[in-house]
């Protein structure tokens, strides 16, 4: 399975909400807290192509967005295969 990881904030609904379905699902991700770190938020805006509101999911090296974007991607059955299951 590809490597995941999520940007996120100790104060965001949303990440939580991201966090738990990729938990529901039994994946293992990578989460980075940007709450006190300029520097991390800044790569990860970078990184994200400018975006700047977290949760910033990647699944190996494809950015797939925030939370709404996730629910899609498993709405539609295409986040197993971007998971490599």
């Amino acid at each position: 399975m590809k490597s995941v990881e999520i940007y996120t904030t100790n104060s965001c609904g949303y990440c939580r909400m991201a966090k738990s379905l990729l938990t529901r699902k039994g994946v293992k991700f990578h989460e980075i807290d940007i709450s006190n770190d300029p520097d991390m938020r800044m790569a990860m805006n970078e990184r994200a192509g400018g975006r700047r509101t977290v949760p910033q999911i990647f699944i190996g090296e494809t950015h797939i967005g925030g939370c709404d974007d996730l629910h899609a991607l498993e709405n539609s059955g295409a986040l197993d295969t971007l998971l490599g299951r």
